[in-house]
Formats: structure tokens, sequence, C-alpha cells
């Protein structure tokens, strides 16, 4: 049997693969290794025995999921081990290997707790359906089905022939539909892919390719589409129906050089509620080279995969991203064997779904190489919000009181467009559906597959579907009793907007107080308040344990992380150079400094530059043998090329550290000059991490002006509680917890939204 996943409907959900690989570096390394109730009859079992360790390979033994594993055995010599899963024989599926080990993938595993034994070693194996869920939490509902509209072809290339081949009609509530193979080959002369219809009988125009290993194979790309985590999940890898095998996890195809992409989609808001329209695994990159999903990257010899639940446009909720992604990356494991290394490679909502799961699950990615960075979409939408509070205030509530250039001052922003461009990302938590409301606003966007009849309408459909980034991750931040709703973390009450303003001259004290006393909030709906709003404790901590507030202490603080820029418009279209820096720093508070990290300028920086650097990287890391920590080997295995600087042209490169700063100190701030936001411009930290600050009380000695007696009254009287004191940690801020599980596996279980 290969980890292939079956084409008939799954008995109890005996059908799919799940979760990733290895535990950090290097392929061998496995998820753990369990055994025995002490060291000491360890020892004498396995000196008795001849068993060390029982390893798994394709996922942590307790994540496993669609029913199989595959498993390591280490021994003290080479003589075959009896193997038992719940007590029946299953010798026959391990081979010997290097070492003295034996592997074997073990199928035919129960859903719930599995033991698997050998020489008197034990280890608990735990399977979960391939629908999921497994960390995730409950599934998402309403949860609509588009396997029968999904084109296979539709996002692989700009084919000449494109394919409206569509995936086929699904046959449950969980969208499951049967698993399908589908060819692609380059002609030759040709730039992109065209469908193969019968791999046996290729045109004889198929183009060969030489990959990364020097092996010279046809350009024949074969293409798996399945339904894992109810997601819509692909891969594609060179494979020849000639001469390779049929796929196994100890029979690669020949073309394959054992490494792995997972690529990433756009970011929040989009789709809701749906299965998905738009591949994770052939999402177009957008600014990025397009030969990186195509033919250049398959012609190497490198895999790719991905799971319409990793494209945050249509799952904006890195918990389940996480989840689909190792998910996916076990299924791979199981059809074609462990790779060398995996990394994660996306831009905007990619760049996020790539740095959220590698920091919240360690092991998952062995680097991850980002564009158009964000470090999540709650630095989107908080900003965005405090955008769109300001931009009521400049226009509804006082217009005409602030000039447009001390408003600019008071937001941050480089010029009114990026300004009202911030404001209009607010949407990310609005569910009012059409809701207009200023310049360049819109609310979440539903997508059209989803039935009007279940979207939320506060008058008509007021126990509707919401549309916001908190209702799609409701299982993380909890949910409120009365109305259903997810709890929110957005949380105004002590910022003291337009405070650096006021201390520079920009604005008058007068001017700040009346800001300041008529920000006002905004409610469960996005409807403006004179009250500021109150973030939700319990919701604030889960973000952190979580990772949906990306900390960068977790997974990210012993892997590569390559920045670069894909899109410089400080001056409108919000992917701001701030959300880099705002990565950066929070890299540099986890672990003390940011060398295992680099950022790249420029607009845009050339694709193949980047990742060719970023690739030497992780090749480094991968073949260096030292029993050091993986933090250790990955600062001091980083290449020469890889240091800090700006792309002024292709092929001018200046090297050089990066500032955050609009002033011309160098080359790269020069061209690439950058500007703030409110929380900023509020006394507030660039790593934009704070989502609820603690309170200090108002001290006119903080302020480089002199108040009036009256005019502090008046600022005590608007902050009775006190002002955010950014010295200090914000409240309920943590570490994010690694492989944090939101139910229903038990271990490292941090919240369950079902229990009271």
């Amino acid at each position: 049997m290969t980890g292939e996943l079956d084409k008939s409907p799954p008995p109890g959900d005996d059908i799919g693969k799940h979760e990733g690989g290895k535990t950090m570096m290097r392929a061998a390394r496995p998820w753990i290794a369990v055994a025995v109730a002490s060291a000491a009859a360890f020892c004498a079992l396995a000196a008795a025995a001849g068993v060390r360790t029982i390893e798994t390979l394709s996922s942590r033994p307790d994540l496993i999921s669609g029913g199989d594993v595959l498993v390591r055995i280490v021994q003290t010599d080479d003589a075959p081990t009896k193997v038992t899963l719940n007590g029946v024989p299953v010798t026959s599926a391990f081979r010997p290997g290097p070492r003295r080990t034996r592997t074997g993938l073990v199928s035919g595993l129960r859903l719930g707790r599995n033991t698997l034994a050998a020489g008197g070693v034990r280890l608990t194996l735990t399977n979960y359906p391939i629908a999921g869920p497994i960390i995730s939490g409950p599934h998402q509902t309403p949860f609509i089905c588009t396997t029968a509209a999904y084109q296979i072809y539709s996002n692989v290339s700009r084919s000449p022939q494109p394919s409206a081949e569509t995936f086929g009609p699904a046959t449950n509530a969980d969208c499951w539909a049967p698993t399908k193979i589908t060819w692609l080959y380059l002609p030759k002369g040709g730039r992109a892919l065209a469908p193969l219809s019968d791999p046996a009988a290729p045109p004889a125009d198929v183009a060969t390719t030489t990959t990364t290993e020097g092996r010279t194979v046809r350009f024949i790309v074969r293409v798996e589409t399945a339904v894992i985590d109810r997601g819509i999940y692909q891969s594609a890898i060179l494979f020849d129906p000639a001469s390779d095998p049929p796929p196994a996890w100890n029979a690669p195809p020949r073309g394959w050089n054992r490494r792995l992409i997972a690529v990433q989609g756009a970011g929040c808001p989009g789709g809701w509620h749906i299965q998905g329209a738009v591949g994770g695994s052939f999402e177009r990159p957008g600014v990025m080279d397009a030969s990186l999903l195509s033919v250049k990257r398959l012609g190497e010899g490198y895999a790719i995969y991905g799971n319409t639940l990793q494209n945050a446009s249509q799952d904006c909720n890195a918990v389940l991203e996480g989840e689909a992604a190792m998910m996916g990356k076990e299924h791979f494991i199981k059809t074609y064997g462990v790779p060398d290394w995996t990394v994660s490679v996306g831009c905007s909502g990619g760049s996020y779904g790539s740095a959220q799961p590698a920091d919240a699950l360690p092991g998952l990615y062995d680097g991850v190489l980002i564009a158009c960075t964000f470090p999540d979409p709650l630095a989107i939408a908080t900003s965005g919000a405090d955008a769109r509070l300001l931009n009521h205030y400049f226009s509804v509530t006082a217009p005409g009181a602030l000039t447009q250039t001390q408003q600019l001052a008071i937001s941050g922003y480089r010029s009114a467009k990026a300004f009202l461009d911030a404001a209009s990302q607010s949407g990310r938590i609005d569910p009012v559906p059409g809701r207009k409301d200023g310049p360049g606003y819109h609310s979440a966007a539903w997508s059209d597959l989803v039935p009007v009849s279940l979207r939320y309408d506060p008058k008509t459909n007021p126990r509707g579907a919401r549309p916001t980034l908190y209702d799609a991750a409701r299982n993380i931040y909890g949910v409120e009793p009365t109305t259903g709703f997810a709890r929110r973390p957005y949380d105004n009450v002590g910022v003291q907007y337009g405070l650096d303003a006021l201390d520079a001259g920009a604005i008058g004290i007068d001017q700040f107080l009346d800001l300041n006393a008529r920000i006002g909030g905004l409610d469960r709906d996005a409807n403006y308040q004179a009250a500021r709003s109150i973030g939700d404790v319990g919701a604030i901590r889960r973000a952190y344990q979580s990772g949906l507030e990306l900390g960068g202490g977790g997974g990210l603080a012993a892997i590569p992380v390559f920045d670069i820029s894909g899109i410089y418009n400080d001056n409108g279209g919000y992917h701001y150079q701030w959300y880099h820096f705002a990565l950066r720093e929070r890299l540099r508070r986890a672990n003390g400094d940011t060398r295992n990290e680099v950022m790249w300028r420029g607009d845009p920086v050339p694709f193949e530059s980047a990742w060719t650097t970023f690739v030497d990287w992780v090749e480094a890391i991968h073949s260096d043998d030292r029993a050091a920590p993986a933090r250790q080997k990955t600062i001091e295995d980083r290449p020469a090329a890889a240091v800090d600087g700006c792309w002024l042209a292709p092929a001018d490169f200046v090297a050089g550290p990066q500032s955050f700063s609009r002033d011309p100190t160098n080359a790269c701030n020069a061209r690439f000059p950058s500007y703030g936001f409110p929380r900023l411009e509020a006394g507030g930290p660039l790593a934009a991490d704070v989502l609820k600050c603690r309170l200090k009380p108002v001290d006119p000695r903080d302020y480089r002006v002199a108040f009036t007696p009256a005019q502090l009254a008046r600022l005590r009287r608007i902050f009775p509680s006190g002002v955010c004191d950014w010295a200090r940690p914000g409240t309920a801020q943590t570490s994010v917890v690694p492989w944090a599980s939101f139910g229903p596996a038990p271990q490292r279980l941090v919240f369950d939204v079902t229990r009271p």
C-alpha cells in the first residue's frame, strides 16, 4: 500500500494522510521516539530485543491522520524484528535500511489510540480522520463544497491549451471527492506546461530537463488532487510513468531532488466559509517570479504541494492553515518519501501563511521565503481599525479641525492615499455586508459561492455566518455565549493617538485632547461607538498562544527567514514597509537578535537571486552534521550572500544594515523610506505586537509640552484608568505554545471552544 489516497469513499475515514515529516533540519530526524517506563527498563529491553527506539517519520505520533504512518525502528543489530499493531503482526511492512534501521508504512490504524510494539518497545499512535480536525477545533459551519467547480489546471500555468477539467462532485458533508491523478508535460521549445491525457503514450515533443542533482529526465509532471482536512490538496512532481515505479515512500521518482516547496495563497479578506476556489499549491505568487511554481522549479526537480485551506483568502485562520499544511505534508511523505527539507514560499497573505505555521509548528518547515510581508492578519486589522477611527474623526466628527499634514502626522502614513488604504483594511473585521463608509472603504468580502441567505445581516439574518478574521478563528478566540460571535481582541483603551505629533509640535494640545476625547471605538459589528473598544483578555491571550499574533520565538527562531519586499507601495496599496520591520522586531524581541533573518528591499527584489541565496542557506544547514542547536547551525551556516541590503536595480545590490527610517541616511532609506502607523505615532512599539496595553497614571513629565491645569485635568478625564505604558509587555502577552491544540487532540490543549 502506498501513501496515495484511495479512490473510493473512505471506510471510517481511513483514506488520507496528515502533517509533516521530521523534527528539525534533517530528513533522517524523526518526529519523536517513546518507549518504556524507565531508562533502566529501556536499556534491558533494548539489549534483549535489539530495538532501541520506534520513531514516526511522516508525522508526530500523536497527530496522525488517514489510517497509516511511516515508521522507523532503530535496532542494536540487523536482525528482523517482529512488529505488531494493536497485537496484529505488521512485520512484513518493514524494510531494512541503513545504520541498523527498519522502515515501513504501517496501515490499518483505527481512529484514536493505537499501540505499535517491537522488541519490547511500545509507541502509542493516535490517528484522526482525514477530514480533520486534529488541532484546529470544530469544523467551520456553514462550509460550501467546491470540488465540482474546482479546475485542476486553471492555476498551474498559462498553458496554450488550458484544461477545464474539474475535480468532481463532493460525496459527503466533509466535501470528499475521489482522488484524481492527472498529468502535465512541457513541449520541446515551450515555456508553459500543457495537459497530458495519456501518460503512457505522451506526444513526441516532450522536452527533457536536468534537475539540481544532474539527472536528465522527461519533463512529465504527475499532479495529485485530493481532499485533506476538507480542503483541496494538490501536489506536483516530475514523474515519468515509463521508467518510474508506482509511487511509494521507498521508491521516489527519479526526477525528484528530494526537496519540497509548500506554496501559500493570497490574504484575508476573501472567500469565507468555502472549501476553496483557488489552489494553494498553484496560486500565482504575484510580484514574485512566476517561474517559481511552474516550469522552472518543477524542472529543477522540486516537488510542490498545497491546500486551498492554506490560502488565507479562503481560510483566514492560521491554526487551520497550519493543520492543513501538516496533513498535506504527511500525505506527501507517505506517497513519495521523506524530503531532505521542506520550505514555504509566499507573498502578502502567503507571507503570514508561511511564517505563522512555521512558528507555531516547529519542524513543519525548514525555512521560509516571504515577500510583500505582513507578520499576521491581526497587524493589518488592528492598524486598519485605528486608521478607520481616525478617518471617522477627521471626516465626520471634527471635519476641518486638522490639516491634511496634521492628519498624516497623527496616522504615520506617507500620504492621504496610503492612510485611506490602511483604513479600508478594517473591512477584515467588519461583518456587515456591503457597508460603504468613507473613501475606499469596503466591508469583508464574501465569495459568490456562499448563498446570500447564509450570510450575516444585523437586521435580516442576525445568526448568519460572519466574514471576519475573528469569526474565522472563533475556535481560538472563543465565542460570546449570547450571540455566538467570536470574542474580539481589538482594544484601544489608553492609546494616546497623535502623541508623537503632539511632542513634535505638529498638533496643539487642545487638538490632541479633542482627538482622544472623541476618537471612540468599534462594536462587535464594527459600528462606531463613543466608548473605546475593550478587547477580550482571554481572546488576546489565546491569540499569542496560538500564533494568530505572531511571536517569532517558536519555530521561526531556528530556521532561515528570508524577507524580500516584493512590493514597495508606502505611498498607497497597504503593503507598507513597516510590516517587514514589525516582523523583524518581533524576532529580535523573542530571540535576542535577528541573525537568522535576511531582509532585502527593492521594487521588486529579483526573485531568482533571493531564491538561490535562500536555497544555499537551507542546503548548508541540511549538510551540517554537527550535534549543535538548530538556531546555532542556522546562524553559522548562513552564506556570505545572505546579507541585508536593497536592490536599486535588477543588477545593483547595495549591502548594508536595514533600518526603519524615512531619513536618507543610506542608499536603501533614500530609495525606500519607511513610514509609520497610528500606534507607533501613539508611542507604541515598532513590533506592533501589543494587542491591549498595560496602563499607567497620566504623568505630565511624560510629555514634551506643558499642559495648563485645565488641560491636564481634561487629559485625566479622558483617560480615567490611565494611558498606555508601552515600556511593559501587553496585557496577557505571552509566547506561542508549540504544537498547541484547540481540539480534539488532547496533547498541548490550550482551549476547547466546546467546553464551558
